[in-house]
């Protein structure tokens, strides 16, 4: 059976290559690219990112990368953004004043509050909300019993909205997880996030084969490297 091809995007800022090789590791030829003509026959489309909203956004600009992933996010093809690369798909963050986001998602990015630690740095229980519980990204995780634990490093996030799926509790619930018909993204790490986030990168490779009954079967073995 052929691996579905997954569009890595790279803007050259942070480890973007641990996701690909997350992705590699279950099922996916993901390649880590900034060419618009193998981005645009990808099957799926990752936005990983690390670092501070306004830098990320510009490089992301600066590679040519920007326009394809509005493209891509909008060809209904799956598309998955991960930590700052999801918070750089909405429209403004307070961390960079000034600086426009690609807007795939309405809304600004907003500081944690001052009550908590900041960044989260630490392992979160996430909290499924609307229609977190039926979405093909979160099949075969529990947010009872032990949970679905996954790994945070932020100290930025979306409010709640109707696109939101699961959110952590870290002074308030803050945004975990969202999705606006195909489009996915997560504040955590998934490829950072053991099992479970291999898990949630297996669902997303499943999505993009267009085979969501598998997902929840899950066929991940042993940790996250």
């Amino acid at each position: 059976m052929s691996r579905p091809l997954v569009a890595v995007l790279d803007y050259g800022i942070g480890n973007l290559r641990s996701a690909q090789k997350s992705l590699e590791r279950v099922g996916a030829d993901a390649r880590l690219t900034a060419d618009a003509g193998l981005v645009r026959d990808a099957a799926a489309v990752v936005l990983p990112g690390v670092g501070a909203f306004g830098p990320v956004v510009q490089a992301i600009r600066d590679a040519g990368l920007a326009d394809l992933a509005c493209e891509a996010a909008s060809s209904g093809r799956p598309f998955l953004g991960i930590c700052v690369g999801m918070q750089v798909m909405y429209e403004a963050s307070e961390e960079s004043p000034g600086a426009q986001g690609l807007g795939i998602l309405p809304g600004t990015i907003y500081r944690l509050p001052d009550t908590v630690k900041r960044p989260q740095m630490q392992w979160n229980k996430l909290a499924f909300v609307g229609a977190g519980a039926d979405s093909p990204l979160l099949a075969g995780l529990s947010d009872t019993g032990d949970g679905a634990w996954v790994y945070f490093v932020h100290s930025y996030a979306a409010k709640p909205d109707e696109t939101t799926i699961a959110t952590c509790e870290y002074g308030g619930p803050a945004v975990a997880a969202v999705q606006q018909e195909n489009v996915f993204a997560t504040q955590f790490h998934p490829e950072k996030s053991a099992r479970n986030g291999l898990r949630i990168l297996e669902n997303f490779v499943r999505i993009a084969e267009g085979d969501t009954s598998r997902a929840s079967q899950g066929t991940v073995q042993g940790t996250a490297s």
